[in-house]
């Protein structure tokens, strides 16, 4: 087992997190293993790779990746045998602080993820697609804007840089994601894994369990002892998906424009 110790929250982090928990609607505890160890740890943890659903997720973006660094992520996703669906996303925010209209609304809800040695507060509209439009929006036949609900889409103009309009986004993706949901059995909570796969072979291998505010810090814990205990190391480097893969897609496109000049 590696003897390093997963990063702690500093004081100051507590004291930042503790109300924002209490206007969250609910908590993932996420942890990113490193690729080395992914194969011990689907073992260790009893994944079954079978078991897994697939998935395709779209990101939309500008090349300077200019949504999210204002802290917007426009994303859509096609899932095996499901309806897909769509999300706009605000990183971070103050719940307190969220517009009552967008705090009722149905399709928006605010979550506390934390990682090791760190989290994010984050307000999330989202709504289901029909797979049809799904696949011909992600094939670039039909417009961005029309995937999205009337909701996100005001979301999406409050919050967005000024001037760049919805349908001018690119396409950022797909890349292939497998996601597995299993209890097991010495940890008696909901484990989800998934394993995003990147076009240049690379992966990230994601562990997560969400839980309501109120049991935040007892199923860290859990969750800590658990993992712990089946070797997974909780003190690697963590990596996240969606910022990789938009760099990634990101980068695709400004070595094709470079070339084309």
């Amino acid at each position: 087992m590696n003897e390093k110790q997963a990063p702690m929250l500093s004081n100051e982090q507590l004291s930042e997190v503790l109300p924002l928990i209490k206007g969250a609607d609910s908590v993932e505890l996420k942890l990113t293993v490193p690729d080395d160890d992914r194969r011990s740890a689907v073992a260790a943890l009893g994944i079954d790779p079978l078991d897994a659903q697939i998935r395709q997720v779209m990101f939309f973006d500008t090349p300077e990746l200019a949504l999210n660094e204002s802290g917007v992520v426009v994303r859509a996703r096609r899932i095996q045998n499901r309806h897909g669906d769509t999300v706009v996303k605000l990183r971070p925010v103050v719940p307190d602080q969220l517009p009552a209209r967008i705090r009722k609304s149905p399709g928006f809800g605010v979550e506390v993820d934390f990682m090791p040695g760190g989290f994010v507060c984050s307000g999330s509209m989202k709504a289901k697609v029909d797979p049809a439009e799904a696949k011909e929006s992600f094939a670039g036949a039909r417009p961005i804007a029309e995937l999205l609900s009337k909701e996100q889409r005001a979301l999406y103009e409050k919050h967005a840089p000024i001037g760049i309009e919805m349908n001018s986004l690119l396409r950022l993706g797909p890349i292939n994601v497998l996601k597995l949901k299993y209890i097991p059995g010495e940890f008696g909570r909901k484990l989800v894994a998934e394993l995003w796969l990147y076009p240049d072979g690379s992966r990230i291998l994601e562990l997560s369990t969400k839980c309501p505010p109120s049991q935040a810090f007892d199923v860290a814990v859990e969750t800590k002892v658990f993992l712990s205990g089946r070797g997974i190391d909780l003190a690697g480097e963590q990596q996240t998906k969606t910022r990789t893969a938009l760099e990634f897609f990101a980068g695709e496109v400004e070595a094709a424009r470079a070339e084309s000049t």
